[in-house]
């Protein structure tokens, strides 16, 4: 069974930086198994942000966030990071970690696959 739990978010003001991890179980590392962080703001749609192949660590990213997010992954501690840079406003939301139902040999930038989702860490930004 997967289990997913993330955690790093809090309070920060514009510019600043945050690492968010997601410690996995049961996501085996050295086969085709995709991780993801999404984002949902208050009001508005769960947005995708990036993912990682755990085998071979391959990132894709949504395109509204590349530059400023870079997603990585410990394979000895199974563990995804995601690193928030140059943080804006608009970043404030609740980042969620996801992982598909199996390997697959879908690319892991196949945004509706995700099915398993930690409980989320907060992120605040502000002015």
């Amino acid at each position: 069974q997967v289990k997913l739990v993330e955690s790093g978010g809090g309070s920060v003001q514009t510019g600043g930086s945050l690492r968010l991890s997601c410690a996995t179980s049961g996501v085996t590392y050295n086969t085709a198994n995709c991780v993801a962080w999404f984002r949902r703001a208050p009001g508005k749609e769960r947005e995708e942000v990036a993912s990682i192949l755990t085998r071979t660590g391959l990132s894709y990213y949504a395109k509204s966030m590349k530059g400023r997010f870079a997603i990585s992954q410990d394979r000895a501690n199974k563990t995804v990071y995601l690193q928030l840079t140059d943080l804006k406003p608009d970043d404030s939301a609740t980042y969620y970690c996801a992982a598909k139902g199996g390997a697959s040999w879908d690319p892991c930038d196949m945004w509706s696959q995700y099915s398993t989702w930690g409980q989320g860490t907060p992120v605040t930004v502000s002015t």
